[in-house]
């Protein structure tokens, strides 16, 4: 095998770039689960988006 995935199966272009990724995320979600800070809830999230996308909507359209 050559390392390198078929781009309509994989968004990446080795084996390597794969395990890369795959290392870098499962390091970024034990960083996030060791967090001492308090968790948000996901519809805090979610509405917290929805506001900010709206005012970036009403910006743009007062232009």
């Amino acid at each position: 095998m050559d390392g390198k995935l078929d781009p309509r199966i994989s968004e990446f272009e080795s084996f390597e770039d794969a395990e890369r990724y795959q290392k870098w995320f499962r390091e970024e979600i034990e960083a996030s689960l060791a967090e001492a800070a308090p968790s948000i809830p996901h519809d805090e999230v979610f509405a917290d988006m929805d506001a900010l996308i709206a005012a970036k909507r009403k910006a743009r359209h007062a232009r």
